[in-house]
Protein backbone atom coordinates (compact mmCIF):
# COMPACT_ATOMS: atom_id res chain seq x y z
CA UNK A 1 0.00 0.00 0.00
CA UNK A 2 1.43 3.36 -1.03
CA UNK A 3 0.53 6.38 1.08
CA UNK A 4 1.17 9.91 -0.11
CA UNK A 5 2.84 12.11 2.50
CA UNK A 6 1.40 15.61 2.85
CA UNK A 7 4.30 17.30 4.66
CA UNK A 8 2.43 20.62 4.83
CA UNK A 9 -0.46 18.93 6.68
CA UNK A 10 1.92 17.15 9.06
CA UNK A 11 3.62 20.48 9.77
CA UNK A 12 0.27 22.20 10.34
CA UNK A 13 -0.91 19.51 12.74
CA UNK A 14 2.42 19.47 14.58
CA UNK A 15 2.16 23.25 15.05
CA UNK A 16 -1.40 22.84 16.36
CA UNK A 17 -0.24 20.16 18.80
CA UNK A 18 2.17 22.61 20.46
CA UNK A 19 -0.87 24.39 21.94
CA UNK A 20 -1.51 21.32 24.11
CA UNK A 21 2.08 21.15 25.38
CA UNK A 22 2.80 21.40 29.11
CA UNK A 23 6.22 23.06 29.35
CA UNK A 24 6.31 25.30 32.45
CA UNK A 25 10.01 24.62 33.09
CA UNK A 26 11.80 24.67 29.74
CA UNK A 27 9.22 26.90 28.02
CA UNK A 28 9.93 24.83 24.88
CA UNK A 29 6.53 23.78 23.60
CA UNK A 30 6.85 20.89 21.15
CA UNK A 31 4.25 19.26 18.94
CA UNK A 32 4.53 16.28 16.63
CA UNK A 33 2.29 14.84 13.95
CA UNK A 34 2.77 11.52 12.17
CA UNK A 35 1.22 9.67 9.27
CA UNK A 36 0.44 6.03 10.01
CA UNK A 37 0.36 3.14 7.56
CA UNK A 38 -3.46 3.11 7.65
CA UNK A 39 -3.65 6.78 6.58
CA UNK A 40 -4.42 8.26 10.00
CA UNK A 41 -2.56 11.30 11.27
CA UNK A 42 -1.90 11.41 15.01
CA UNK A 43 -0.51 14.20 17.17
CA UNK A 44 1.58 14.37 20.31
CA UNK A 45 2.92 17.10 22.58
CA UNK A 46 5.61 17.30 25.22
CA UNK A 47 4.62 17.00 28.89
CA UNK A 48 7.13 18.15 31.51
CA UNK A 49 7.17 17.72 35.28
CA UNK A 50 9.18 19.07 38.20
CA UNK A 51 11.60 16.11 37.98
CA UNK A 52 12.79 17.56 34.63
CA UNK A 53 14.32 14.38 33.17
CA UNK A 54 11.10 12.39 33.63
CA UNK A 55 9.13 14.45 31.13
CA UNK A 56 7.68 13.06 27.93
CA UNK A 57 8.67 14.23 24.47
CA UNK A 58 5.98 14.91 21.86
CA UNK A 59 7.09 11.87 19.87
CA UNK A 60 6.60 9.64 22.93
CA UNK A 61 3.05 10.85 23.57
CA UNK A 62 2.29 10.40 19.86
CA UNK A 63 3.45 6.77 19.92
CA UNK A 64 1.34 6.25 23.03
CA UNK A 65 -1.66 7.65 21.11
CA UNK A 66 -0.92 5.23 18.29
CA UNK A 67 -0.98 2.22 20.57
CA UNK A 68 -4.09 3.48 22.40
CA UNK A 69 -6.03 3.95 19.15
CA UNK A 70 -5.43 0.71 17.29
CA UNK A 71 -1.69 0.48 16.69
CA UNK A 72 -0.10 0.48 13.28
CA UNK A 73 3.24 1.64 11.95
CA UNK A 74 4.62 5.14 11.58
CA UNK A 75 5.31 6.25 8.01
CA UNK A 76 6.34 9.91 8.39
CA UNK A 77 6.73 12.43 11.23
CA UNK A 78 7.17 16.15 11.68
CA UNK A 79 8.07 17.74 15.05
CA UNK A 80 8.10 21.49 15.66
CA UNK A 81 8.67 24.06 18.38
CA UNK A 82 5.99 26.50 19.48
CA UNK A 83 7.62 29.01 17.14
CA UNK A 84 7.13 26.64 14.20
CA UNK A 85 10.78 25.63 13.89
CA UNK A 86 11.21 22.05 12.65
CA UNK A 87 12.95 19.97 15.33
CA UNK A 88 14.91 16.74 14.96
CA UNK A 89 13.95 14.06 17.51
CA UNK A 90 16.30 13.39 20.43
CA UNK A 91 18.12 10.07 20.80
CA UNK A 92 15.48 8.48 23.05
CA UNK A 93 12.77 9.42 20.58
CA UNK A 94 14.79 8.11 17.65
CA UNK A 95 14.88 4.68 19.29
CA UNK A 96 11.11 4.76 19.94
CA UNK A 97 10.39 5.98 16.41
CA UNK A 98 12.63 3.30 14.88
CA UNK A 99 10.85 0.54 16.79
CA UNK A 100 7.43 1.86 15.78
CA UNK A 101 8.19 2.93 12.23
CA UNK A 102 11.27 1.09 11.06
CA UNK A 103 14.32 2.15 9.06
CA UNK A 104 12.28 3.51 6.11
CA UNK A 105 10.13 5.83 8.23
CA UNK A 106 10.71 9.44 7.19
CA UNK A 107 11.34 12.32 9.61
CA UNK A 108 11.13 15.92 8.44
CA UNK A 109 14.42 17.69 9.03
CA UNK A 110 15.41 21.33 8.67
CA UNK A 111 16.23 20.82 4.98
CA UNK A 112 14.54 17.57 3.89
CA UNK A 113 12.86 14.42 5.12
CA UNK A 114 15.35 11.75 6.21
CA UNK A 115 14.83 8.03 6.79
CA UNK A 116 15.28 6.71 10.31
CA UNK A 117 18.22 4.56 9.13
CA UNK A 118 20.15 7.85 8.68
CA UNK A 119 19.03 9.33 11.99
CA UNK A 120 19.78 6.19 14.01
CA UNK A 121 22.42 4.04 12.28
CA UNK A 122 23.40 0.75 13.90
CA UNK A 123 20.26 0.72 16.04
CA UNK A 124 19.19 -2.30 18.00
CA UNK A 125 15.74 -3.70 18.49
CA UNK A 126 13.78 -6.58 19.95
CA UNK A 127 15.60 -9.07 17.71
CA UNK A 128 18.85 -8.16 19.50
CA UNK A 129 17.50 -9.07 22.94
CA UNK A 130 17.89 -12.57 24.33
CA UNK A 131 14.68 -14.56 24.55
Amino acid sequence: MSIGIDWDELYRQACEATSHSYAPYSKLHVGAAALLDDGRILQGCNVENASYGLGFCAEVTLVGQMHMTGGGRLVALCAVSGAGEVLTPCGRCRQILMENGGPDMLVQGAHRPRPMRELLPDWFGPEDLPV
